[in-house]
């Protein structure tokens, strides 16, 4: 069972560096113990007290389960905090269901909050981009550059994300264009 954050004095921890799966939220985090880490970390990624987590190092994935070994890390590690059955894997190799936005409400719209979002994930990697799908693709761009200005002030960033997006999404449907070209040649033989 966790404990209250007030049971660990504070004056003699360990400073670390805590990420997430994505690399994508990076906190600092100071800790006497592993149990004092994952409370700390839980607090600062804003995870809820119920949801299962695993503290592994980011470099390699090595998991970090009891405090003989917490005590051997030195200052400023960088750690990772797992959430239910995620996986450490390494920079750059994230899964495509971590990249998906949400689908659109039952109205048919999207919000603000979805566009930002998918627009932050790209800002930490462009490269996701080319693994979107046409939903994704279009509602970029579509997107205007200027209702975004409060969540991502680079406007430059924002209108060549829209460009890029258009590109990929042309690409996107030129090639599907093509394969029902190729069923039909098919389909007719």
């Amino acid at each position: 069972m966790e404990q209250d954050t007030e049971d660990f004095p504070t004056g003699n921890g360990v400073p670390f560096k805590v990420v997430d799966l994505t690399r994508e939220k990076r906190k600092g985090v100071v800790a006497a113990n592993l149990q004092d880490l994952i409370i700390r970390a839980r607090d600062k990624m804003g995870l809820p007290i119920d949801i299962p987590v695993k503290i592994v190092l980011e470099q390699d994935g090595t998991e970090v389960d009891d405090d003989e070994y917490f005590s051997t890390m030195e200052k400023n590690t960088t750690l990772m905090i797992l959430i239910n059955d995620q996986r450490w894997l390494p920079p750059g190799k994230l899964p495509r269901y971590q990249i998906i936005v949400d689908e659109p409400d039952a109205s048919g719209t999207h919000t603000k909050r979805d566009l930002g979002g998918l627009v932050e994930r790209l800002q930490g990697d462009l490269t996701h981009i080319s693994m979107l799908g046409g939903k994704d693709l279009e509602l970029l761009s579509d997107m205007d550059p200027e209702s975004l200005a409060d969540i991502m002030p680079d406007k430059t960033f924002l209108e060549q994300l829209k460009e890029a997006s258009g590109r990929f999404l042309s690409e996107k449907r030129q090639a599907q264009e093509a394969m029902e070209l190729l069923k039909m040649y098919h389909a007719s033989k």
